[in-house]
């Protein structure tokens, strides 16, 4: 499979469509590694994902497929990033990249405008929640929420 193979022309369109795909904001998925990141992130989860590669048994590439190989090398970009991020709000969004982030806008009980103002994972025994803290867009009132993650 050429894609497994470093340094080929396959690979390197592999590599740059998803880094591509991961670092462009679009109208349904926003990056969730910030600017500061995205160069060294590109060459660590390279390295780690051609070592990966050239560690495999060759029947064990034989059974490789290109969803397995995307669902990997994403893997291997999600770990790599994580020593990377200097603070707990990239951290959130690199573990949760589709969930709300600081900024974002979100409807109170009532429907009304807020803005989500900080975000922490809190632990509950054995289930984490994404605890939210909102100010009410009209009236500056601060109110609260948490869900629970995915495992």
């Amino acid at each position: 499979m050429k894609i497994l193979e470093n340094h080929t022309l396959e690979s390197s369109e592999f590599v740059e469509e998803t880094f591509a795909f991961w670092y462009t904001d679009d109208n349904h998925i926003r990056s969730p590694f910030p600017d500061y990141i995205q160069a060294r992130l590109k060459i660590d989860a390279t390295e780690k994902f051609y070592t990966w590669v050239n560690n495999l048994k060759p029947e064990a590439k034989d059974e490789m497929n290109d969803e397995i190989i995307a669902e990997k090398f994403e893997e291997i970009i999600f770990e790599a990033a994580l020593p990377l991020i200097s603070t707990e709000d990239e951290r959130i969004s690199i573990l949760y990249p589709f969930l709300p982030r600081v900024g974002d806008e979100l409807a109170d009980e009532e429907k009304k405008a807020s803005i989500i103002a900080d975000r922490i994972i809190k632990k509950d025994e054995d289930t984490n929640f994404l605890h939210l803290t909102c100010i009410n867009k009209e009236t500056g009132e601060k109110w609260e929420t948490s869900f629970e993650l995915p495992a």
